[in-house]
């Protein structure tokens, strides 16, 4: 989708005339959307968390499930019918060519939804008509969303999806407004849907300045200040994302109070940080993966062979010790410890060059040289891409196998990397929500087309595991599957796994109310600064 800026409006002085009150959060990259619905990026999750909410929502900081836009849901006995509940006063946001006549209800729930799986819907196609985070973890197992009355829906499925309750909290899946996306439709601008959205959360996006910042504003009638949920509400008048991919930048701003919040802090300075007056650095060990995808429907990385040869010509502790540099340990399982469903059976793979050697000349390939693609950004779940790609580069030079070391400005990165043009492909991310499933699911077959499986790598009985187990409510059932399909996974190498991460953010003292959230985005309704 192509992103523009939005016509500025002027941010809103605090009650009676006051001093405003302005957070200023220095973040690592532009959203690739400002609409998750679009998207599969923490950047994007980031500014959709502000101004939009979902039906089921998490505690802040944590992995417990708490109830959103609806107050109450039931599953059915044989799991294919879920019954939300809505809230009511709900209201939502307002700008320069919308202002909205009613409060939100099941309209507004199904239209959301509707979009993503009704090719007859007229927004289906608005802004490309790609919905990533839909396609992989909804929309196999999706009917229909119906409404029942004016506060009431059902979620029809094909099959029980037990994950489906946690995977609603994901940004991807907040709640649009139905009486906007009609006035944009009858204005004949669609896409400011996506370009210029509204929502019902606890600050108003004001306007997007790409590669520079993103800014907001509080907005007063937050259903959660009076409704049960006043953690989530807006303590400051405006809130910034200032965009500063350098993270020297970042500390420098830090330390001069040019922004209060720093997030993906270099390893390398943390210690500096932490030295630095007035600042505190908070940690928490997230559930993230980090891999190097191999692109298994060409030759040679068709072989297995030459995947695993890869996989042990790279000194996994000394890339790890020197890009991470004591924020992560060298991963062994697609699922991480934190999370329920590790396989903690699954041994480290050792660093083999010669075993490497002999896999490639077994094969049949010498001479490889192939393009090895370096995430441009500092990520929770990869501090330095750059560096990781030219300690793999070197390590498999010493094998014979030459790299070129590919990037991309972040949004080009992300899309050509899920149209799976790259040889060795550096991906990641951390689970939006708490389930085993999120990730385990872009390694299936099915997620070859919707662009979630960008090492095009298709193992039926790893896939058959993992979409068995997503339709069991069991956990030990489940459990089981998941421990199973990792093993399938360790052993046939469709990627190399990094480090199981920690993620700090340094903030200033003068912060108020900040918790470190590290499934989806980053809430920062609840903060308040002098």
């Amino acid at each position: 989708m192509s992103l523009r800026w939005i016509a500025a409006t002027a941010f809103a002085l605090a009650a009676g005339g006051a001093q405003a009150s302005s957070l200023v959060v220095c973040t690592e990259a532009s959203p690739d959307a400002l609409n998750a619905v679009l998207s599969t990026a923490n950047t994007s999750f980031d500014v959709t968390e502000q101004y939009a909410d979902r039906l089921v929502e998490m505690e802040i900081g944590g992995s417990k499930l708490i109830p959103g836009l609806a107050e109450s849901w039931t599953v059915s006995d044989d799991g294919l019918r879920i019954t939300f509940k809505l809230r009511h006063g709900v209201k939502f946001q307002s700008n320069g060519a919308f202002k909205p006549t009613r409060d939100f209800n099941a309209d507004d729930v199904v239209f959301t939804f509707r979009r993503m799986y009704d090719p007859s819907s007229p927004f289906a196609k608005v802004g490309g008509g790609d919905y990533p985070m839909f396609g992989s973890f909804i929309n196999t197992a999706l009917k229909s969303v119906t409404k029942t009355d004016d506060y009431t829906v059902v979620f029809e499925l094909s099959r029980p999806q037990a994950a489906i309750i946690s995977v609603l909290t994901g940004q991807s899946f907040s709640i649009a407004s139905a009486e906007y996306g009609e006035a944009m439709l009858k204005a004949k601008t669609p896409d400011q849907l996506d370009l210029n959205p509204i929502g019902t959360g606890p600050f108003q996006l004001v306007n997007y300045q790409k590669d520079s910042a993103v800014r907001f504003r509080a907005f007063p009638d937050f259903w959660g200040t009076k409704g049960g949920m006043p953690e989530r509400a807006a303590k400051v008048d405006t809130l910034v994302f200032s965009i500063t991919p350098d993270p020297a930048v970042r500390f420098a701003k830090l330390r001069a109070n040019e922004c209060q919040v720093m997030r993906y802090p270099n390893p390398a300075d943390l210690d500096a940080i932490r030295a630095t007056p007035n600042v505190t650095v908070q940690d928490a060990t997230i559930a993230s993966v980090s891999y190097l995808t191999f692109k298994a429907d060409k030759k040679p990385f068709d072989d297995r062979r030459v995947r695993e040869a890869l996989a042990l010509a790279v000194d996994h502790e000394s890339l790890v010790k020197a890009v991470y540099q004591g924020t992560g340990t060298p991963a062994t399982a697609l699922v991480p410890p934190v999370m329920w469903g590790h396989n903690p059976d699954i041994k480290p793979r050792a660093y083999d060059p010669a075993k490497a050697k002999a896999l490639l000349a077994e094969a049949g390939v010498s001479g490889l040289s192939l393009d090895l693609w370096a995430i441009p950004v500092a990520r929770a779940y990869m501090p330095n891409g750059k560096r990781a790609a030219e300690m793999i580069q070197a390590d498999w030079a010493k094998i014979g196998v030459t790299a070129r070391i590919v990037s991309f400005e972040w949004g080009e990165y992300l899309r050509r990397a899920r149209a799976g043009e790259g040889d060795a492909t550096m991906l990641g991310g951390t689970w939006d929500y708490p389930d085993p499933s999120q990730m385990m699911v872009s390694f299936t077959c099915e997620m070859i087309p919707p662009g979630r499986n960008a090492g095009h790598w298709c193992n039926r009985d790893y896939s058959d595991k993992v979409n068995k187990a997503g339709t069991i409510f069991d956990v030990a059932e489940r459990t089981k599957l998941y421990q199973q399909a990792q093993q399938i996974f360790n052993d046939e190498v469709p990627a190399m796994l990094f480090a199981d991460a920690h993620a700090f953010v340094a903030v200033r003292d003068s912060v108020k109310g900040f918790k470190l959230h590290f499934l989806g985005g980053q809430p920062f309704g609840g903060v308040s600064v002098p």
